[in-house]
């Protein structure tokens, strides 16, 4: 699955790259557009975001696989987003992009399951997402290679380094299902409908994601004021670092309960449209999406007694999506 997603973002990479080639070949005699020297962007990002992760414990006798499966949903996530592009020379540039939020509400869910007479839901608990917060940034070189005809617009490729932090605090917890049969001999979770710890922290999460992306950007005039814009770019490489701390566990450390160690794959993505109101001054619209995937890692237990043990990762997504506008100043 993730081959053949990969694949498609490759190709259509490709195709942005064809395009751009056929049209500045097309016959018409190319004019160097006069180029800017700096571009400062600031904007919002109204998101939705979603990190979810799940081990596999069967190697102990009465586990399911997977083990656990806790999945963060958040929304209202709004996003204050900074831009700054400098250009060295007509065709080199590098920029420098941060976002930053406090996390808007939302829900954890966190589901454990059992192996007595096959895979089975032991518990399924919901807490309340009443903070943290997230960041990014990225730090980008990049080269335009080439121009549309007629001034119609531009593409550029780009490299660089993205690193993308979000930390959930969940609170309170209310028992959604309860099978104390389908892990014999763990003491009986609470019954369904109980509710408990309200306004308390019951788990911290903290995700890290270091990523080495390439990608391209382009830009196509569809008036002398009006342009619709759009970035992909591929994350061939992500390196996760991800620490859960479950305060409720008094059997568990607490400073991690719970780390994961893994790499992965991703893409972002942005589409949207440009309106010059002035020379100088552009107003912007679109959509973006964030998406890391890890596809090995491990998660490692930390007892409050006794020495650590680790099991396979068998799941961790981080996803973030959303409309943007901003403005942009350019001189």
């Amino acid at each position: 699955m993730i081959r053949g997603w990969m694949r498609s973002c490759i190709g259509v990479l490709c195709g942005m790259v064809t395009f751009a080639m056929v049209a500045v070949s097309a016959g018409e005699e190319r004019v160097q557009e006069s180029w800017p020297k700096v571009e400062l962007s600031a904007g919002t990002w109204i998101s939705v975001g979603d990190t979810r992760w799940a081990h596999d414990a069967s190697s102990v006798a009465g586990l399911g696989n997977p083990t656990s499966k806790l999945t963060y949903k958040d929304v209202g996530t709004n996003v204050i987003d900074l831009t700054g592009k400098v250009w060295f020379s007509p065709r080199v540039f590098g920029r420098l992009n941060v976002g930053f939020a406090g996390i808007g509400g939302g829900r954890l869910t966190d589901d454990d399951f059992g192996s007595n007479g096959g895979q089975r839901l032991f518990s399924r608990t919901h807490s309340d997402l009443s903070g943290d917060s997230m960041w990014y940034l990225n730090a980008d070189s990049g080269l335009r290679i080439a121009e549309y005809p007629n001034h119609r617009g531009w593409l550029e490729l780009f490299g660089g380094y993205q690193f993308w932090h979000t930390k959930y605090e969940a609170t309170g917890v209310t028992q959604v299902a309860c099978d104390p049969n389908a892990i014999p001999g763990l003491p009986p979770c609470a019954a369904a409908g109980t509710s408990s710890n309200q306004g308390e922290t019951v788990i911290t999460n903290t995700t890290n994601w270091h990523s080495i992306r390439v990608g391209a950007s382009t830009e196509y005039r569809l008036t002398r004021r009006f342009s619709v814009l759009g970035t992909l770019a591929l994350i061939p490489i992500s390196v996760l670092d991800n620490k859960d701390v479950h305060h409720l566990r008094g059997d568990l450390q607490q400073n991690p309960s719970f780390s994961m160690t893994g790499y992965g794959v991703g893409a972002d993505a942005d589409v949207g449209a440009r309106f010059m109101i002035t020379n100088n001054l552009a107003a912007n619209l679109g959509y973006r999406l964030y998406y890391n995937r890890a596809f090995s890692g491990d998660l490692t237990v930390h007892p409050a007694v006794g020495s650590s043990e680790s099991f396979p990762l068998t799941q961790f997504e981080s996803l973030r999506h959303g409309f943007t506008a901003g403005l942009s100043l350019i001189f």
